[in-house]
């Protein structure tokens, strides 16, 4: 990698990390785009990360914002700013693309390229790396756990695996939870990625932030439908593709936004974002978690600092919306290990993987137990491991699929198909 000019480098403490951060005034791809650069130091974690392994091991990372590039093994998705109007102007947007890259050994750094802007404020830097390090697991307790899971299973520890993705944010990981339930892996795409497009039309005002009693539908064909303010941009400035040079490949701009925040989504009503998002039932649950957050009758920061698992579920399965498998899923992306969540793809998975051909969801409990029982506290990153490896001996590794193939990542495709690739 070429040194960048005019570099400026600083520690800060953002929590647990150490993070270096690197900022470069130039911008190496011409007038179009603004670009800062930060480094952050991966420290302990630099023996046992891979960042393709770190991604590429969930299927969040293959849901909306998140995008992930193959040919530059690169992770590029929107990053909330700490305050947009703390020590900008009002015009400061809320969200920047950032592109993740790790240069190969012996390089023990991530740089994060943060894509709009050519000067980003301390505060700024720190909420771009805080997410970072939280989305690939980058701190010394993490870094303590990797490394007694691999212990108990040296085949993950061969292939690198021990990090599980997750989202910037508690609360992107929780909707998505609730996203997960009760639908195909498909449909779960799909409102992801409305939700970001939403987020997007929000934010430049193509879409009215509607409220009981506002909505603005017509009845076309028999069908209502959301009525969204007529652009007044043009196409190319609702999608533009650009290429940009240097490091972590093609940045493509689009109009697929950020993951909506809890105050965003609090705005809305609940027939809007349902029709908007093709949520069905899950636009109830989610708003109300929203309105909760964003009211602050639920205090995300202390779930966050909870230390015990047992309470914390108790806690959640309080939320409406939230059972046992999403709170589950949610304990899992916090790193408590111990509760596997438990839909028709764990039935299947011990169906096909382990032949337990009576496996059901009154059985299923014991049966987990039996097998994963032995690598406690970590049995989600056991049983992770092991659907992770199944599906890429049907369809080949996660991290070279095209987005395009993402849907068919499923238990119940993969029963009656042979890898090709």
């Amino acid at each position: 990698m070429k040194k960048m000019k005019n570099e400026e480098s600083v520690v800060v403490a953002v929590e647990e990390h150490n993070f270096i951060i690197g900022e470069s005034d130039i911008n190496e791809c011409g007038n179009d785009d603004d670009v800062v650069v930060l480094e952050l130091a991966l420290g302990e974690c630099a023996s046992t990360f891979r960042l393709e392994a770190a991604v590429c091991n969930h299927g969040f990372f293959m849901m909306a914002p998140n995008v992930w590039i193959p040919s530059t093994k690169t992770l590029q998705r929107p990053l909330r700013l700490l305050n947009p109007n703390s020590d900008h102007s009002k015009t400061t947007p809320t969200s920047l693309t950032v592109s993740i890259f790790h240069p190969p050994p012996p390089t023990c750094s991530l740089f994060i390229r943060v894509h709009g802007t050519h000067h980003l404020s301390p505060l700024h830097r720190q909420a771009i790396l805080a997410q970072v390090g939280r989305m690939l697991r980058i701190s010394e307790k993490d870094e303590k756990e990797v490394q007694e899971f691999q212990e108990l299973h040296p085949q993950a520890k061969q292939r690198g695996f021990g990090r599980l993705f997750r989202s910037p944010t508690l609360f992107e990981d929780a909707v998505k939870s609730i996203l997960l339930c009760n639908c195909t892996w498909t449909r779960s795409l799909d409102m992801a990625k409305a939700l970001c497009v939403l987020q997007q039309e929000l934010a430049n005002g193509t879409v009215q932030n509607i409220n009981e009693g506002d909505l603005n539908t017509d009845t076309t064909n028999g069908s209502e439908r959301v009525k969204r303010k007529r652009s007044t941009k043009t196409s190319n400035e609702i999608k533009i593709e650009s290429t940009l040079v240097g490091f972590g490949g093609k940045y493509s701009k689009s109009h697929v936004g950020d993951f909506p925040t809890a105050k965003e989504l609090a705005n809305l009503s609940e027939e809007f974002l349902e029709k908007t998002c093709n949520l069905g039932y899950r636009a109830r649950c989610i708003l109300k978690f929203a309105k909760s957050v964003d009211s602050n009758r639920l205090k995300l920061q202390e779930l966050e600092n909870m230390a015990s698992s047992d309470k914390l579920y108790k806690a959640l399965m309080k939320v409406k919306g939230f059972g046992p498998f999403a709170c589950s899923n949610v304990l899992m992306c916090m790193g408590f290990y111990e509760r596997i969540p438990q839909d028709s793809e764990t039935i299947r998975h011990l169906s096909q993987y382990h032949a337990r051909k009576n496996c059901n969801k009154r059985t299923s409990g014991a049966i987990i137990k039996e097998i994963y029982g032995k690598y406690a506290p970590f049995q989600c990153l056991a049983y992770w491991f092991e659907l992770s490896e199944y599906y890429e001996s049907k369809f080949g590794r996660l991290s070279k699929l095209p987005s395009s193939s993402y849907c068919i990542v499923t238990g119940s495709i993969a029963k009656n198909t042979h890898k090709t690739n």
